[in-house]
């Protein structure tokens, strides 16, 4: 175990250090908040990949595989792998573009100037939302930390929790966007490694693939991609066109993602995101894919008694642990230093999301409704001030939401991916592809897209039958067709923003 505190202890340390030295580099709030427009292709893609992610790439997928099989997780996966395709095909180069023509520096900014909307609604709707889905976001983030701690070394969870989200607020609060990036792009290295490790360890302690694969094969329902495994009693049961379709739901999220959409309006060389768009693509097919085969490894784990029988979903998802103590325990140096990475690459999961997550929710606070809404003047220093300070107090907030021990931090996870992809996401497609759309399309795509995920997810899909599906879906639907209708409905936008859109449209063919 002392091996396993001290790789940790030295990635946290690592963490702080890089927030220390990028801290000279923040000269005013856009660099503090987009890094100066200076990112290059490869810490774009990681960066962004790695925020997205979260603990549920090394928790949540394979926890998910190992107890339901490969139906509701491979299902999801294809849904993420090809949101995050679309999204950097279609969305990365234009809205860097068009941001930069419109000097906006954050997700709300940019909808307020795209429309030329001076009476702050669009703004103020915004960077709102941004703060009720992003505050008990990153709440889940230390919570997963502390909960991983207590596990790991014993710890009291809340004296855990609070030491991962000090660490976590230092870093991002000294260096910033560009800390946060950097950072991000070790923590993708970290998740990899551990996600190798873990397959090929896994697979020895087995006895091979062909015993993971026999094993698998004798799981009635378990390897199909239409059939959902019951772990209770080895039967299966169908996996229909519903639940097909709410899973790939998932993936219209990236669509309204505002600390993945971050990324794409800072990198450095917009020509260089076709670069970007192939690492995060391949990156995130290989890396979902080995963690819902990590779910498969450890059912044949269990099979053979080497680690315990996770019989519920809140159990299976500490599966990768299991397999970390596992290793830990063979006694061999190596190993152990490796089940330190592992543990390592937990964290680095949940960090590289929640640094984002903060540093967005910051933005919005202080950019968006403190300079734009409320019209503080302010200079750059005190701007500089004012944004860490507002970090500082939304953490604070975060952590008292994650107090409570046995808050579902993946029930959380869903419910703002579906707030974000509903309310963002459609107005987001619409304004860098539709010329006709105006700021009272916006406004109410984003109302009715909030309105439409709060009530599918809590009176809806309680009914059950067609109503049980992902609230993202159908949110998006009317959030979609609202921005649409009412934009039609009211007046054009002015020849200035239809002018710029044209502008956009014509640096997209040079």
């Amino acid at each position: 175990m002392t091996i396993i505190i001290i790789t940790i202890i030295c990635y946290l340390a690592l963490m702080v250090s890089i927030g220390v030295s990028f801290s000279k580099k923040n000269k005013d709030v856009s660099d503090f908040y987009l890094g100066g427009r200076k990112l290059g292709p490869i810490v774009t893609a990681m960066s962004a990949e790695a925020s997205d992610m979260s603990s549920y790439l090394l928790m949540g997928l394979p926890g998910l595989a190992y107890l339901c099989g490969c139906a509701e997780v491979g299902w999801t996966v294809i849904g993420l792998a090809a949101g995050t395709y679309l999204n950097w095909l279609i969305v990365a180069k234009r809205l860097r573009l068009y941001s930069q023509r419109c000097g906006a520096i954050t997700i709300p900014d940019f909808f307020a100037k795209r429309y030329r909307e001076n009476k702050n609604i669009l703004l103020g709707i915004s960077a709102l939302i941004i703060l009720v889905f992003f505050i008990p976001y990153t709440a889940s983030g230390f919570s997963a930390c502390g909960k991983l701690f207590e596990q790991l070394f014993g710890w009291d969870y809340h004296v855990a929790m609070l030491i991962s989200a000090a660490i976590i607020i230092l870093y991002t609060s000294i260096g910033g966007f560009l800390a946060a990036s950097t950072t991000d792009l070790i923590q993708s290295i970290v998740m990899t490694a551990a996600l190798i490790i873990v397959v090929i360890f896994g697979v020895n302690t087995a006895g091979g693939l062909d015993n993971v694969i026999e094993n698998a094969k004798g799981l009635n329902g378990y390897l199909t991609l239409f059939e959902n495994h019951n772990a209770a009693d080895n039967t299966s049961s169908p996996f229909g066109f519903l639940s097909i379709i709410s899973t790939l739901a998932w993936g219209l999220g990236y669509f309204g993602m505002p600390h993945i959409l971050l990324r794409f309006m800072a990198i450095k060389d917009p020509g260089k995101i076709r670069t970007s768009r192939r690492i995060a693509s391949v990156w995130v097919v290989i890396s979902m894919g080995v963690a819902v085969f990590i779910g498969i490894i450890a059912n044949a784990l269990s099979a053979q008694n080497a680690i315990p029988v996770l019989p519920s979903s809140s159990e299976s998802e500490t599966a990768i642990i299991k397999m970390a103590f596992l290793m830990n325990d063979s006694n061999m140096i190596l190993l152990m230093i490796f089940a330190g990475l592992i543990f390592a690459g937990i964290l680095a999961c949940t960090m590289s999301t929640a640094d984002s997550q903060l540093l967005a929710a910051s933005s919005s606070a202080s950019e968006n409704i403190l300079r734009g809404v409320f019209k503080v003047k302010l200079t750059e220093k005190q701007s500089m001030l004012a944004a860490r300070g507002i970090l500082l107090v939304i953490a604070a907030i975060a952590a008292l939401i994650a107090w409570d021990k046995d808050s579902s931090i993946f029930s959380v996870v869903s419910f703002a991916w579906a707030g974000f992809g509903a309310t963002f996401g459609p107005v987001m497609l619409l304004a860098l592809f539709w010329k006709r759309s105006n700021k009272w399309g916006a406004v109410a795509g984003m109302a009715v897209g909030g309105i439409m995920v709060f009530v599918w997810h809590f009176i809806l899909a309680p009914i059950g039958g067609a109503f049980a599906i992902y609230e993202l879906l159908p949110a998006f639907i009317f959030a979609l067709a609202a921005d649409i209708m009412v934009s039609l409905l009211s007046k054009e936008p002015d020849k200035a923003v239809e002018q710029e859109f044209e502008a956009v449209r014509a640096d997209m063919k040079k």
